[in-house]
């Protein structure tokens, strides 16, 4: 089969590797869209790889003993290889399970952990079907696209009475701003890129700041009455925007951190104590609502259209790269046969 590859000569192509096999809840999915993530970043700095990315929806063509999957279902792949029976595991929160599974280990297959490429293997139990009413290609977003901005609004309650602040406007951020529109929210957008605010504000954001004018707590505190935004969502994992969405929260305020990020000073006492914040990180979302980020799709077709700017063969993965590293786009999909 072929994947995608980094090469030394900081090219981007196609490999070949050998098409997995189904071994006990291992199946196969025959990749049909590859929603790109932050991939793009390693290609920049020059890095060699032929095993790369985390997000993927397709069709079930290979099962050894499984009986939550059969050939020709139609799935999004979740990410992560968990052990699906901790305590974090049967509570739908895989995500963050501490006993990963080691597929080529267990499976004796070479390849079939990357999302760039034909085919796949992950357990049965990673698969989430794909209901007749959407295409493979929209869900395909349920990964990082609309995936980890749906978390955070899940834990946080995110409702029409909210103003919501999202800093990032990166793919997981611009997916942010479809998630809290959609449950009503007064969305503003933080973003310097000039393609990624002006998309923003397509995607239904009430008030765009841009993070490198002055005076953007005052215009924010004016907009919200003087009261800040009731929830936030830091999307970048800039330190400067994650110490903007502390400021710029009310009293008894949440934010989610979202984009990975390294160190950031809080006050313990002002910003927490004092204010009443809740600070929580979000890495993914709980599988048992899938089926309600679903409907964010089904409900949202026009705004996804929107959101997915290009579509690329990944024969020219090398040119969808070299996009990404511009800015110039939202979310970027591959076919992987073509």
């Amino acid at each position: 089969m072929k994947v995608a590859a980094m090469f030394e000569d900081k090219t981007g192509g196609l490999a070949e590797k050998p098409k997995p096999k189904a071994k006990g809840d291992f199946v196969v999915v025959k990749v049909q869209v590859v929603p790109m993530c932050t991939e793009y970043k390693g290609f920049k700095s020059g890095r060699h790889a032929d095993c790369l990315g985390h997000e993927a929806a397709g069709e079930i063509v290979d099962v050894d003993h499984s009986s939550r999957v059969k050939v020709g279902d139609r799935v999004v792949v979740q990410p992560v290889t968990s052990c699906g029976k901790c305590h974090l595991c049967l509570r739908g929160e895989n995500i963050h399970c501490q006993h990963m599974r080691n597929m080529h280990k267990e499976t004796g297959n070479e390849a079939g952990s990357a999302t760039y490429a034909q085919y796949l293997v992950k357990p049965d139990y990673h698969m989430s079907h794909i209901p007749d009413d959407i295409s493979t290609e929209y869900a395909g977003l349920a990964c990082c696209g609309l995936g980890p901005t749906f978390g955070a609004m899940e834990q946080m309650g995110v409702n029409a009475i909210d103003t919501v602040m999202i800093t990032g406007m990166g793919p997981v951020g611009l997916g942010g701003v479809i998630n809290a529109t959609y449950r009503g929210a007064r969305t503003i957008a933080v973003e310097s890129h000039p393609f990624r605010a002006k998309l923003a504000k397509e995607l239904g954001a009430a008030l765009v700041l841009d993070p490198n004018d002055d005076g953007n707590l005052e215009k924010l505190m004016e907009f919200t009455n003087g009261i800040g935004v009731d929830k936030a969502v830091d999307c970048s994992g800039a330190a400067p925007a994650q110490r903007f969405l502390i400021d710029a929260a009310r009293r008894k305020g949440q934010v989610t951190f979202v984009g990975e990020g390294g160190a950031l000073e809080v006050q313990i006492s002002n910003d927490m104590i004092r204010k009443g914040l809740v600070l929580r990180g979000n890495w993914h979302y709980n599988l048992a609502e899938y089926p309600r980020l679903l409907n964010v799709i089904r409900n949202n077709t026009e705004k996804i259209e929107k959101f997915i700017t290009h579509r690329f063969p990944m024969s020219n993965v090398q040119s969808a790269w070299e996009l990404q590293t511009t800015g110039n786009c939202g979310k970027v999909l591959l076919d992987p046969w073509n």
